[in-house]
């Protein structure tokens, strides 16, 4: 991999000190290039997300698959990326600050995904912000707050999506648990705010059409990241009789539930959108060999060379166990943005937040033997979904393990985007066209 040089770092640093008295931002030098000759200007890109608090492990995980595939942008040329880091605590009015902050430090591109109720918030604040200041125009790159409205009936022009929205991805899992012939008893449980509101309607929807046959013997929302002790509901769940437990939730919510539902003796399958990192494999350990399925656009062990690779990559750039949590459509992200900024390069006006847009509504990329492309219509970026079983690592189909836990997960579903995809309620207006 290649890395900011010294010279460059130490520039860097020097900026981050002049800027650490700024409310709401905490601005990271590493990826920050500086312009040389025969280089075009950086666009400035800002990432706000829980850097603090109870989900900081999932705002950092991010922050590394972004750090490296800007690194990996700006080493080959062409479009340069200057990405800095705003900690929202994972709070809406602290990412409305920091918001405010980038666009004065002089960002023109906004990336955030760890909670849809702040990706709402945001979309909300730069719809309004644009309008009002055309010349200071910021457009809006989510990575994972996966809300079905952000591509429905809330869409934007300024607002593109490159994960997979909660529907989809219960598609995808639906098309395993239709598989589970024992299946008759499933419990359903989730965060109480907009996203865990949308898994839970979706699964039952899902549910009665693919599975009428299954009996839901729990559906509950308990409050996002306040809930240190799962106890009394790992005791409903295997109370309840549940064969299975189906969770949107994510990050600390995850694997306290996951830890606490295996420490009440709990057997059932866990299906889930985020078991397969972030500590949840190693809470669950050796029970959940077999049990505990997991949703996502990638996982390490797809059978491809070049995804071996790219891992492999990723994990001499980051080489701590923790870290291991890699978001292929986040490096896709950055490859879709840099494509986008050298085409508005070419536009009139330049890389302007509303030439990049028009131009990012066409982008089509590949990384690891991957692709992928973004839908105008509604901006769902649209890819291959995959869906994976915990194992050990050395089984078959599983070369590596997650976090250094020694479990990892085999693919047991490769769906293809044209299968994944959804139709759209989306009726944008542009306001680049005429």
């Amino acid at each position: 991999m290649t890395h900011p040089p010294r010279r460059a770092l130490l520039q860097n640093l020097l900026a981050l000190a002049a800027c650490a008295a700024l409310p709401g931002a905490a601005l990271a030098a590493e990826a920050a290039p500086v312009q040389s000759a025969g280089k075009p200007a950086p666009v400035q890109v800002a990432f706000i997300e829980a850097l603090s608090g109870p989900f900081a492990n999932t705002g950092e995980s991010v922050w590394r698959n972004l750090l490296m595939a800007s690194e990996r942008v700006n080493a080959r040329g062409g479009a340069q990326i200057e990405l800095r880091r705003y900690d929202n605590k994972g709070q809406v009015d602290e990412s409305l600050a920091a918001l405010r902050a980038a666009i004065d430090h002089g960002a023109r591109v906004v990336l955030q995904g760890n909670s849809s109720a702040v990706a709402a918030a945001l979309v909300d604040a730069i719809n309004k912000h644009n309008r009002r200041e055309p010349e200071r125009q910021v457009l809006f790159l989510n990575y994972s707050a996966i809300d079905p409205a952000l591509t429905n009936e809330r869409c934007s022009p300024w607002h593109f999506r490159f994960d997979a929205h909660a529907d989809m991805r219960m598609a995808a899992l639906m098309q395993v648990i239709k598989e589970d012939k024992d299946l008759k008893r499933i419990y359903l449980i989730g965060q109480d705010y907009s996203f865990g509101q949308a898994v839970l309607r979706e699964a039952r929807r899902q549910l009665e059409k693919e599975r009428p046959d299954v009996q839901i013997v729990g559906d509950e929302l308990h409050p996002v990241g306040r809930v240190k002790d799962f106890a009394p509901y790992a005791a409903k769940i295997k109370n309840s009789g549940a064969q299975a437990v189906l969770t949107g939730n994510w990050g600390n919510d995850l694997t306290l539930l996951v830890k606490a539902v295996r420490e009440a003796g709990f057997d059932g399958r866990f299906y889930t959108f985020y078991g397969n990192a972030l500590g949840a494999p190693a809470a669950i350990g050796e029970a959940g060999i077999g049990k505990v399925f997991a949703v996502a656009d990638w996982m390490p062990n797809v059978p491809a060379p070049e995804s071996a690779a790219f891992y492999k990559a990723f994990r001499e750039r980051f080489p701590k166990p923790e870290d291991d949590y890699v978001h292929l459509r986040q490096q896709l992200l950055i490859e879709a943005l840099a494509q986008a900024i050298d085409a508005a390069s070419k536009r009139p006006g330049g890389p302007t937040a509303a030439n990049i847009a028009a131009s990012l509504e066409n982008a089509k990329v590949q990384l690891a033997g991957r692709s992928g492309h973004m839908r105008a219509q509604d901006h769902q970026f649209q890819q291959n979904l995959v869906v994976g079983v915990m194992d050990k690592q050395g089984a078959p189909g599983v070369p590596f393990d997650v976090e250094g836990s020694g479990y990892g997960f085999r693919i047991v579903r490769d769906i293809p985007a044209s299968e994944a995809e959804m139709p759209t309620t989306c009726a944008m207006q542009r306001p680049w066209q005429p």
